[in-house]
């Protein structure tokens, strides 16, 4: 659509002026974001209770909270990340010396889902600020107050030629997609991250991808009981099991199988209540489609947990689904929501196997006291990311890359990570004019000899 192309180019032509690549230009940018969000934070917390139905704590734990703690690490280490780095220059080119530069790629596209809509689309955005890039944000059209939120939040701070909010559905994204942007960055399902990597293979266009998956959660007999039920339910039912990284399924060694189970129903109700219907912090599903699709699978396996749903509020409460086969519908595909199908095993390589003939997944956990086992697991598996003895909280750590593998993503973000996301790194050899070194020449006498006896 004509609006876009004018509003790209309008970005094309301030990269240009080469304003956003000017360090106190950046980081007075982040310093503005980070102001105006603690600014908002009621109004994003409410915003946030409307789309989802999330708790302060949770909303400002899993989205407020994150930023700011990113902007914060992103500020202050900003000046030594974007200095050329000095490395080291091979004794063939004595007399010059080798750096790489990190460089802003131009206008980047940030394509946003609704299960984090603020931490989500902040997070890269923090990122291809600190990067030095304008960019174009396309929030969820599912999540509509919080987008809203969103576009005014980001419309008072930026002109639209540096940072601009896109609002629409499904045909605003495609005919983004059909705009010349210099980095595209996209989190959502692989399904629509196919999409999103076809239109980007088309310009050449580099891309970063934040996908999903089902990601196993494995309880070795050793583990800690009590402390692994707690960490996993928490970690699965946060956000009602509607977070990319959740656990998606659990496999119990037999031996520890009734023990755990009835000490996650305790730590369940610990957390959300006996009737967490009636739990007025419970995060609700996002629309009837993702309800009805999730509503579907409380049919697969035995219930030994919950199975309740509220369809006028489409809440659906913790669910334990126990004799699940991988046959089971619900094994198919990424759950995205608060149902936890339970399988077990008796022997830990099964398990590995099993795994493998799934597509790679985003996140892996496993409980267990033994680094033998944890080391087995964690040598033997390919995963984006995860924990040993935790669920989720990998995601929290600036130091820690976060991204996929397979087909759960492509690229990486989160602290320095998110700086070189959206840099591009350009080597550069600076040498000498003191001296040159003749050997490198065709015309230099035994110059084949010499040479083969340097680069042997």
């Amino acid at each position: 659509m004509e609006k876009y192309h004018s509003l790209v180019n309008k970005q094309k032509e301030f990269f240009r002026t080469e304003q956003t690549k000017d360090i106190n230009f950046r980081i007075t940018s982040l310093q503005k974001l980070r102001d105006a969000i603690r600014f908002k934070e009621k109004e994003l917390m409410a915003a946030l209770r409307e789309d989802l139905n999330k708790s302060d704590f949770e909303a400002y734990t899993t989205e407020i909270g994150f930023v700011l703690a990113e902007l914060r690490f992103t500020i202050n280490n900003l000046r030594s990340w974007a200095k050329p780095k000095k490395v080291k220059t091979p004794k063939t080119h004595f007399g010059s010396t080798s750096y790489v530069y990190s460089e802003p790629y131009g206008t980047a596209l940030i394509i946003a889902p609704w299960n984090y809509p603020i931490q989500l689309a902040i997070g890269p955005l923090i990122g291809a600020i600190a990067a030095g890039n304008c960019a174009v944000i396309k929030p969820s059209e599912l999540t509509p107050k919080t987008s809203e939120l969103l576009e005014e939040l980001i419309s008072e701070l930026f002109p639209e030629h540096y940072i601009s909010v896109v609002q629409g559905g499904v045909e605003a994204s495609q005919a983004l997609l059909n705009e010349k942007f210099d980095y595209i960055f996209f989190t959502g399902s692989v399904a629509v991250g196919r999409i999103v990597m076809e239109a980007a293979a088309k310009k050449l266009t580099p891309v970063t991808l934040e996908l999903g998956g089902k990601s196993p959660c494995i309880v070795h007999k050793d583990a800690k009981i009590k402390l692994a039920a707690k960490r996993i339910a928490w970690g699965k039912f946060t956000n009602a099991g509607q977070t990319c990284i959740a656990p998606d399924y659990l496999y119990l060694h037999k031996s520890i199988k009734d023990r755990f189970l009835a000490q996650f129903k305790q730590e369940i109700a610990e957390l959300y209540g006996k009737q967490p219907l009636e739990n007025p912090n419970f995060t609700r599903i996002v629309n009837r489609s993702h309800f009805d699709r999730l509503r579907s699978y409380l049919n697969n396996g035995e219930t030994f947990l919950g199975g309740k749903t509220e369809s006028e509020k489409l809440i659906i409460e913790p669910t334990i689904l126990t004799n699940i086969s991988w046959e089971d519908p619900i094994m198919e595909d990424e759950i995205f929501g608060p149902i936890f199908p339970v399988l077990e095993y008796d022997n830990l390589s099964d398990v590995v196997e099993a795994i493998h003939r799934q597509p790679k997944p985003l996140a892996f956990y496993i409980f267990s006291e033994s680094k033998s086992i944890q080391d087995k697991i964690l040598n033997n598996v390919s995963f984006g990311g995860g924990c040993v003895n935790d669920t989720i909280y990998h995601v929290a750590s600036p130091h820690l890359p976060f991204g996929g593998v397979g087909n759960s993503g492509i690229g990486a973000y989160h602290g320095k990570s998110s700086f070189d996301t959206f840099s591009h790194k350009k080597s550069v050899l600076k040498q000498t004019t003191r001296f040159d070194i003749p050997v490198r020449y065709p015309n230099i006498k035994n110059g084949l000899n010499i040479i083969k006896k340097v680069l042997k």
